[in-house]
């Protein structure tokens, strides 16, 4: 045991200095990843005894998985910088402006609820990189937009892009589920609703806790008092969301709760707002920006916005677009989804090493369609001149220079951890090890422990998904071991992979690209961790009540 431990400690040195170097020595992404990556292919050559050959490929292999996510946050840069450009996005921040003038609100309804319509349909970092910015353009600093923006997309991310994370869980699961269909899809169903009765007990309040740190660390008063004087607008505005995501979660399944959940409570919420719903009598700003701190600000010529008397039809037709698209090839019942997702371009046997194999969704991606076409479109309809058009393209590529380098090898470290379980010294992988390693030390605490495994895996791979695939299955055993509920600890797995989103890497190097600022992630992370913490251990304590009563909502598995 001593020397598994041993071995999981060693697993984890990289992950321990990325979390090091970056939330305490403010290390940017782009440093600190790369050095990660090197220490990481230290212990896989040393201990795990892999080979370079195979080193080099499975990095390769990580570098090109890279691709997907930088074509995304490529995408949503370029929308935005065609919006401002246009003067579209001075129409949409006069029509926030409109709704209410309250920076607090604004808040709510952009990150809280646009950002979950956005992760429903597309997921994968999305809704922050387009909430940021538009939080930017209403007059937020861009730290404290790309920090709030992410700690409000966290309770949709169980069910975002259409369910993929529940899928993703369930991928892993067949090998520990009975063979029976009806079985496996009874679990599905269950697990749906379980994983949205979980989110839900934090998520109602998910608003207001993203308020508070919002005051509290940009705000003139450095207090938590303006975000409880919009406490009640707040909780109405979770409970606008959970309510009806937890009723499609439990009758419908896992495909559309955070979709359809967003679209149904966003108008509720934008019409509360017009109307003073419990909206503070007092308006609530930013101090003037020339008393802003350094590092609040863009460090990044992100180009100046347009002013112009665009309508607001004219102005969210982009967006619009967006939302249209990605519903018809998101829901499967469409039938657009299967084609699109089958257009891959591929790269087979990555430096000769068989079925290490890549595939490009090119289609698929939200970063090509809808973000780059739709920009193409906007081109069109907002009838930019071709100068207007080659600056937002440019400035495009310039932001997304920093946030390469430091994806590439972020992810190229994460699949050199993944793949490790093929190896010379007959050891499970690396992620195995290290998520062993961490059930053998919690024996009965488990369930407190449970969602922080579905966290550490979303910091590493920045995905609810990814976290799914490499823990569920691990998670669902412990839990026999422990003869405790499989289920049950398997929602604190898929709960956790979604409040990792908050500080997972990939993430926050998403969201500060698109605000413009760089080299500030690690204090989001280190911030970010104290909403973390909180919605993972009050989730724990929730249903660890259940688990340790002997209640299990899916027995006999």
């Amino acid at each position: 045991m001593g020397a598994n431990l041993g071995l999981a400690f060693l697993a984890f040195i990289p992950i321990l200095f990325t979390i090091v170097v970056m939330a305490v020595f403010n290390w940017p992404a782009k440093k600190a990843l790369p050095v990660a990556w090197i220490l990481t292919v230290a212990i896989a050559f040393f201990t795990w005894s892999i080979d370079l050959h195979h080193i080099m490929g499975y990095s390769l292999f990580g570098a090109f998985k890279a691709l997907d996510v930088l074509i995304i946050i490529f995408g949503a840069i370029l929308i935005l910088n065609t919006l401002k450009l246009s003067g579209g996005m001075a129409s949409i921040n006069s029509g926030f402006m409109n709704i209410s003038p309250d920076k607090r609100i604004q808040a709510v309804i952009i990150g809280w609820m646009f950002g979950a319509m956005i992760e429903g349909a597309a997921g994968f970092g999305t809704p922050a990189a387009l909430a940021g910015p538009l939080l930017v353009g209403l007059g937020f600093p861009p730290l404290a937009a790309a920090m709030v923006a992410l700690i409000f997309n966290s309770t949709p991310v169980s069910f975002g892009a259409v369910g993929t994370p529940i899928f993703g869980a369930m991928s892993t699961l067949a090998g520990n589920l009975p063979k029976d269909p009806a079985i496996v899809e009874g679990f599905k169903l269950t697990l749906a609703q379980w994983v949205a009765i979980g989110h839900a007990c934090v998520g109602i309040f998910i608003p207001l806790l993203g308020l508070c740190m919002l005051t509290k660390f940009f705000g003139r008063e450095r207090s938590i008092k303006p975000a409880l004087e919009a406490a009640p607008f707040a909780i109405f505005a979770g409970a606008a969301f959970v309510i009806p995501y937890i009723l499609i979660a439990s009758f419908i399944g896992p495909e559309l709760p955070s979709l359809v959940g967003a679209l149904i409570g966003l108008p509720i919420v934008v019409i509360a707002a017009q109307k003073g719903f419990l909206v503070p009598k007092r308006v609530w700003d930013f101090e003037d920006k020339s008393k802003w701190e350094e590092d609040w600000k863009a460090s990044i010529d992100t180009g100046a916005m347009v002013e112009s008397k665009m309508s607001l039809v004219k102005a969210w037709t982009p967006y619009i677009l967006i939302a249209i698209i990605l519903i018809l090839t998101r829901v499967p019942q469409i039938g657009l989804k299967a084609i699109f997702a089958a257009q891959t371009l591929n790269i087979k046997n990555i430096l000769g090493i068989e079925g290490l194999n890549y595939g490009l969704p090119y289609l698929y991606l939200p970063g090509t369609i809808p973000f780059i076409l739709v920009a193409l479109i906007t081109h069109l309809i907002h009838g930019m001149n071709g100068e207007q058009i080659k600056t937002a393209w440019k400035t495009s590529f310039k932001q997304i220079i920093g946030p390469a380098l430091a994806l590439f090898f972020g992810v190229a470290m994460v699949q050199l951890m993944l793949k490790s379980g093929t190896n010379g010294a007959g050891l499970d992988s690396m992620m195995t090890t290290m998520a062993k390693g961490v059930a053998a030390i919690t024996g009965m605490a488990y369930p407190f422990f449970a969602p922080f495994v579905g966290i550490l895996g979303a910091f590493i791979s920045g995905s609810n998904t990814v976290s799914n695939i490499l823990f569920a299955s691990l998670q669902f055993e412990t839990a026999k071991i422990l003869s405790m509920s499989p289920l049950l600890i398997v929602t604190l797995q898929v709960i956790g992979g979604a409040v990792g989103n908050m500080v997972c890497v990939n993430n926050v190097v998403a969201a500060c690209a698109t605000v413009g600022t760089t080299g500030v992630e690690g204090k989001i992370i280190r911030r970010n961790a104290i909403p973390m913490f909180i919605m993972g251990i009050t989730v724990a304590f929730i249903l660890a009540i259940l688990i340790y009563n002997g209640y299990d909502p899916f027995p006999g598995v």
